[in-house]
C-alpha cells in the first residue's frame, strides 16, 4: 500500500479499498481545527447510553461545532419516542447545531397495534406512510429528508430514504429509495462546495455496499435501491466523507474506515467512508454470513476534527471514556 491518504495512530490497521498516490504532508503549523464535531447513530431508545455519550462528548469536545446523528433516532418512530430523545438532548450539553438523518427504525410504528402490542399480521395497523415522515420532520425541524447545514463553516449534508418500501412493494422492507430530486440536489451541493474547495460531510443511516465493516455481509449488501447512482455521485469527489450507521458493527474492526473508488468517475483516489458504530448494542461478523453481539456494554461514536489541510477522525468508546483509534486523512484541495 502506497503512503498517501492515511497517517494513522490507531490501535490496529486501517483497511482501504484503494491505494492512492502521495500528496503533500499536513502543515504542522495548522494546529487548530476549523471545526470539531461528533457523529453518533442507532440510539434506538437507549436513553441511558445516549446520556452517557452526550456527557462524554461535552467533556472531550466542549467547543464542538455540531452533532450528527446518522439515523435510528428512535426504536419505532412514535412521537413519544422522539420527545424522549429531545428531552435527553435538551438536558445537555447541547450541541451548537444538530444534523438528524432518518433511519429504518423511524418507520416501525406500523408493526404495532399500539406501543405495547406487536402486530405484524395486521401491518400497517392503520398507520400511514405520510404520518411517519411528518413525525420525523416535526422532530428534526424541517420539511424534507435531505438537508444541509454547517458545522463551523464545514458543510454537512444529510440524506435518506423518501419511501418506506413495504408500503410500495410487499417483497421489500427497509430498503432505501432516493428520488431523482434528492440525487440531483446532492450532486449540485457537492459541486457547489467543491468549487469552494471545501470538504463535505455526508450523513446517511444505511451503508453503501463494499465500503465499511459489515457491508460485504449478506445482511447489508442490498440496502440501497439506487446504490450505483449514489456511488456515482459521491465517487467523483475526493474530499467527501460519508458517515454511515445501521450495522452497529464494532469500531475496533480494521475496516471502520475505507476509501471507496467508483469505476467511471475519473477519481482514482476515491472518497472516504466511515462507520459510526452505535449507541445501542454492538455487532460483529459471526463467520457464517451473519453477525454476533459484541459482549458487554456497547456505546461508540466518532469525533471529527477538520483542519485546513486534513481531517482527523477518532473512534470513541463513550462508556469507557477511551479513544479506540484514529485516522488522519490529508485533503486534496484546501481553502
Amino acid at each position: 500500500m502506497k503512503r498517501r491518504t492515511l497517517l494513522s495512530t490507531s490501535a490496529g490497521t486501517i483497511a482501504l479499498t484503494v491505494t492512492a498516490p502521495a500528496v503533500a504532508r499536513p502543515d504542522s503549523r495548522a494546529t487548530r481545527p476549523l471545526s470539531t464535531f461528533n457523529v453518533i447513530s442507532d440510539i434506538q431508545g437507549d436513553l441511558d447510553d445516549l446520556t452517557t455519550a452526550l456527557t462524554d462528548i461535552g467533556a472531550t469536545a466542549p467547543g464542538g461545532t455540531g452533532l450528527a446523528v446518522a439515523g435510528d433516532i428512535t426504536p419505532r418512530g412514535y412521537d413519544a419516542e422522539y420527545a424522549a430523545v429531545q428531552q435527553v438532548v435538551a438536558r445537555g450539553p447541547i450541541a451548537r447545531e444538530i444534523a438528524w438523518a432518518i433511519g429504518n427504525h423511524e418507520f416501525y410504528v406500523p408493526k404495532y397495534a399500539d406501543p405495547r402490542t406487536l402486530a405484524l399480521e395486521t401491518w400497517p395497523n392503520g398507520t400511514t406512510e405520510d404520518s411517519l415522515f411528518r413525525s420525523f420532520f416535526r422532530f428534526a425541524g424541517r420539511s424534507a429528508v435531505h438537508a444541509e447545514t454547517t458545522f463551523g463553516g464545514i458543510p454537512v449534508l444529510t440524506i435518506g430514504t423518501e419511501r418506506y418500501m413495504h408500503y410500495h412493494d410487499p417483497k421489500l422492507w427497509d430498503e432505501v429509495w432516493l428520488s431523482e430530486a434528492q440525487l440531483r440536489w446532492l450532486e449540485e451541493r457537492l459541486r457547489y462546495w467543491a468549487r469552494r474547495r471545501k470538504p463535505v460531510m455526508v450523513i446517511a443511516h444505511h451503508p453503501l455496499p463494499d465500503t465499511v465493516s459489515g457491508t460485504r455481509n449478506k445482511l447489508y449488501r442490498t440496502d440501497y435501491l439506487q446504490a450505483d447512482a449514489l456511488l456515482g455521485i459521491l465517487g467523483r469527489h475526493r474530499d467527501v466523507f460519508l458517515f454511515t450507521g445501521h450495522t452497529h458493527w464494532d469500531l475496533n474492526l480494521s475496516d471502520w474506515y475505507v476509501r471507496r473508488v467508483v469505476p467511471g468517475t475519473a477519481n482514482l483516489e476515491g472518497f472516504s467512508v466511515i462507520n459510526t458504530g452505535a449507541v445501542q448494542t454492538g455487532f460483529a461478523d459471526n463467520g457464517q454470513g451473519g453477525e454476533t453481539t459484541v459482549p458487554g456494554r456497547f456505546n461508540q461514536g466518532l469525533q471529527v476534527e477538520v483542519f485546513r489541510d486534513r481531517v482527523v477522525v477518532k473512534a470513541r468508546d463513550f462508556t469507557a471514556g477511551t479513544w479506540l483509534k484514529q485516522v488522519t486523512v490529508p485533503l486534496f484541495t484546501t481553502a
